[in-house]
């Protein structure tokens, strides 16, 4: 499989850079007959453009995706979906000051390590503009879930030193959306959106937490013993820019705890399941979903591209003082929000598959 690809049945491969013509990708595996609801798949791309308020990055693309192929009166026909994401709003003189010179926490020299050359506009393929392609793919595997009555939503759970202590269950996930920074919580969104606009205005940036959740899933996803249920989902969300942790169910403040706290037992349910008491175990047993909710953490570092002042190197190792322009998010974490969705997304699309063929009957 290509580094540029991902999944088994359910295979998203992209290509494109920032400041190219366009971006794009492949959808392989989709099955044939599914509703393409494509006003569905254009509000997705809106949560995750660029430009969608005051504390997002400046950059102005409609992000209008052009199907090419797999998709015929509405419905896929089991062929590759192939499309198109033109990049109409990009500025690639405001980063010719980079051309010889490593941005800090950049792909700018370990690029240029690894392939004797790199693309200075934007980071070229490391930008996040890449994962404009996921939501696509990602808003594609949701139309699939929903044929199985599954849902997956994500939200902002902290942001800097701003948090909510409550977990998905404790939340109205329905006010999701209501807020800029897509946290559940009016009040601590309030001091979400100050805090971020205090760093925007100070030429600083912040990182935060993400927490996922998936209901309906099934008992049975999961391939161990290298490809587990978590082991997959850690890989997609460790493929999104700017991702430095990833926790499952009670994660490592779960280490703190006895065995006797953290197991969860199994009961029958009152539409005649077997479940679990509680779900510290997030969903997953073994590396295969028990059919209890699916939750996780992503923690995102602040953003690189800062405006201060910064220190550095150019090419030929003599230092530098750098001040970075271009338009850039002070915090990603509301934009990144329908990424770890579509991953997530993407994620459980593939195990549903893969899973038709674990048994004879």
């Amino acid at each position: 499989m290509s580094a540029n690809s991902f999944g088994r049945i359910f295979c998203l491969s992209t290509f494109g850079e920032s400041h190219g013509p366009a971006i794009g990708g492949t959808i392989d595996g989709c099955p044939a007959g599914l509703d393409l609801d494509l006003d569905f798949i254009k509000s997705e791309m809106r949560r995750r453009r660029p430009g969608q308020s005051s504390i997002t990055t400046q950059r102005m693309e409609e992000d209008e995706v052009e199907f090419l192929s797999g998709l015929f009166e509405g419905k896929t026909t089991g062929a590759p979906i192939g499309f198109l994401i033109r990049n109409n709003d990009k500025r690639s003189t405001d980063y010719e000051a980079l051309r010889e010179t490593y941005r800090p926490s950049h792909a700018d020299f370990t690029y240029e390590q690894k392939y004797g050359r790199r693309d200075h506009r934007g980071g070229g393929r490391s930008s996040a503009r890449e994962t404009a392609c996921r939501i696509v793919a990602g808003a594609v595997a949701k139309l699939l879930l929903r044929e199985y009555g599954i849902s997956v939503q994500a939200f902002v759970k902290q942001i800097g030193k701003i948090g909510l202590e409550a977990d998905y269950h404790a939340l109205d996930l329905s006010k999701t959306e209501n807020s800029l920074v897509r946290c559940p919580d009016e009040a601590t969104s309030t001091r979400m959106i100050a805090e971020i606009e205090a760093a925007r205005q100070s030429g600083d940036s912040l990182g935060g937490i993400i927490q996922c959740v998936a209901l309906q899933i099934p008992a049975g996803l999961g391939e161990p013993v290298f490809d587990k249920f978590y082991a997959v989902m850690a890989h997609a969300m460790m493929s999104i820019n700017a991702v430095k942790g990833f926790e499952t169910g009670s994660g490592f403040e779960g280490t703190r705890g006895k065995g006797s706290e953290q197991n969860d037992a199994f009961v029958r349910q009152a539409d005649g399941t077997t479940g679990t008491s509680s779900n510290n175990s997030g969903g997953v047993q073994g590396g295969i979903t028990n059919g209890m909710p699916v939750y996780f953490n992503v923690a995102f570092k602040p953003v690189a591209s800062i405006s201060g002042l910064q220190k550095t190197v150019d090419k030929s190792g003599q230092p530098q003082d750098l001040k970075i322009e271009g338009r850039h998010d002070p915090c990603v974490l509301p934009r990144a929000v329908p990424i770890v969705e579509s991953m997530a997304a993407v994620v459980l699309a593939d195990f549903l598959l893969i899973s038709r063929t674990n048994k004879l009957r």
